[in-house]
């Protein structure tokens, strides 16, 4: 599968304080008007962001049972009605079709084009699946101190195929894809602890260290996204990841389906603190 539509050079002030403080709303102006490309990290703090999947209505019910037993990687924050392409609950003049910096279309399991806007791929039996974004935790470890490699370093999270099976559902399965962070173990611990309180954005970290253990043989490769620098005395820790959807399209061969780009995310009026668990 090819890599993300964003790159180093698209996002180099994702972490500026201007983007930290934009409103979602704005971000989304700017998307739909084509003023920004790349990925959404550091972008609009406080707010949740969602990946995208997007079928025919025939395909939903066994989608959605593919999520219900697989909530890690696919935990479901918002589904539309057929033909909607706004859902007012995540946010004011929200359009599913063109407030994502990327889109990947699906025809049989395969990618066969990658555009900006899916008004021209739109259809009144569409379906649009969103689901909890690592991004969002993202602001809490930095709250917390901690620094997010990616964040830092301007680039998209890198994420990799694992060898770790999904619970099957209908024709969707595969296997898992992780997003990684690099952490000295008390930190690892800590960012674990963190993130736990997010269960509706992949919660709690599923592995750390030893890449080669859950099937990743290059580290400095990821197979979306970008690599990040992994210093001394530190090690990866990996959370599942909403890019996993992907993979179980590929499985399923269904016709037609769209998602998001890896990294290209729909930011919400949502905020993060609201998916905080007590």
């Amino acid at each position: 599968m090819p890599q993300s539509a964003s790159s180093r050079s698209a996002s180099p002030g994702a972490a500026s304080q201007k983007a930290q403080h934009i409103s979602p709303r704005e971000l989304r102006q700017q998307i739909r008007s084509g003023q920004h490309r790349g990925n959404t990290s550091g972008f609009c703090n406080g707010y949740v962001q969602c990946n995208l999947v997007i079928l025919p209505a025939d395909s939903a019910a066994d989608f959605l049972a593919f999520c219900e037993a697989n909530p890690k990687p696919c935990p479901l924050i918002a589904k539309s009605e057929p033909g909607n392409f706004s859902i007012p609950a995540l946010g004011d003049d929200l359009d599913i079709r063109t407030d994502i910096p990327g889109y990947k279309i699906f025809e049989h399991g395969e990618v066969v084009d990658q555009v900006s806007d899916i008004k021209a791929y739109w259809r009144d039996d569409l379906v649009a699946f969103l689901l909890g974004c690592s991004f969002s935790f993202e602001e809490a470890l930095i709250a917390d101190g901690l620094e997010v490699r990616n964040v830092t370093e301007a680039v998209n999270v890198p994420m990799y195929r694992t060898n770790i099976d999904c619970t099957p559902a209908g024709p969707f399965s595969g296997k898992m894809v992780v997003s990684m962070r690099p952490f000295e173990p008390q930190q690892a611990l800590r960012a674990a602890e963190i993130c736990k309180r997010f269960p509706s954005v992949h919660g709690e970290p599923i592995h750390y260290a030893n890449p080669g253990d859950i099937g990743i043989a290059d580290i400095n490769h990821p197979d979306f996204g970008d690599a990040v620098t992994i210093k001394a005395g530190e090690q990866p820790l990996f959370w599942a990841c909403g890019v996993t959807p992907q993979v179980a399209l590929e499985q399923a061969k269904l016709p037609f389906c769209i998602t998001h780009s890896p990294g290209c995310m729909l930011v919400t009026d949502l905020k993060n603190s609201d998916l905080a668990a007590s």
